[in-house]
């Protein structure tokens, strides 16, 4: 994917928040239900998260920070309009197709992640 380095305060700012929620909104709940839909709830909540880091970003609106939050946007959206609104419990076929979809988004993740803590200087963090 590349480097990445903040070039001011409000790009690592930025950098934080999209390292911050990619690190819990991956994975379902360990209490989930079974149903798609309330698998990807977190999956909502972290292109709600990206929609205000691009909404509220001060700086120049081809940073590479807000690159890597279109990344992730673009990622996660295929699996989210697949499933968000499905609320039939999976049987074993559909667990392997939805545990395929995030795990796709649990490897971008992990891939934007470690090229945050890299180039923010975050990467002991992102060792514990």
């Amino acid at each position: 994917m590349g480097a990445w380095q903040p070039r001011d305060e409000a790009e690592s700012h930025a950098g934080w928040r999209l390292w911050m929620a990619l690190s819990t909104r991956v994975w379902p709940a360990p209490d989930w239900d079974g149903v798609p839909s309330t698998a990807v709830r977190g999956l909502v909540d972290l292109l709600a998260e990206c929609a205000d880091i691009r909404g509220t970003y001060p700086g120049d609106p081809l940073a590479a920070v807000l690159r890597l939050v279109d990344s992730v946007v673009f990622v996660v959206s295929l699996p989210v309009d697949l499933w968000r609104d499905d609320h039939v419990p999976v049987d074993a076929d559909r667990a392997a197709l939805l545990h395929s979809d995030l795990a796709g988004v649990a490897e971008h993740a992990a891939s934007v992640r470690a090229l945050l803590a890299v180039g923010g200087g975050w990467a002991e963090l992102e060792a514990r």
